[in-house]
């Protein structure tokens, strides 16, 4: 079965970084473009970021471009996500998506809790 698993939240402070991890199987991952999404609370899930198949294009939530950097290896069914220059406003649960369009297939992960606090 399709399974999706992040690692890689934390706690961070304002400016600081993260990388988040997902490790993918159950399916054939050259084949799919996958994303990352995230929830605030009191907020609706929003894309942040997604990447073709290939890792040939990317796109990025307006609020973290030039700051994220969403990359694959598809050796290892795995996506990352790198997030740069945090702000307390990052804060959120992020998950990871098999897909780009909301739930296309209906696959997520579990999540992983991203805090950027002083």
């Amino acid at each position: 079965q399709v399974q999706l698993v992040e690692s890689g939240g934390g706690l961070v402070q304002p400016g600081g970084s993260l990388r988040l991890s997902c490790a993918a199987s159950g399916f054939v991952f050259v084949n799919y473009a996958m994303s990352w999404y995230r929830q605030a609370p009191g907020k609706k899930r929003e894309l942040v970021a997604a990447i073709t198949e290939t890792g040939g294009s990317t796109n990025y939530a307006d609020s973290v471009k030039g700051r994220f950097t969403i990359s694959r290896d598809n050796a290892k069914n795995t996506v990352h996500l790198q997030m740069n220059s945090l702000k307390h406003e990052d804060t959120a649960i992020y998950y990871c998506h098999l897909g780009t369009v909301y739930s296309i297939y209906g696959y997520w992960g579990q999540g992983t809790q991203v805090t950027v606090s002083s």
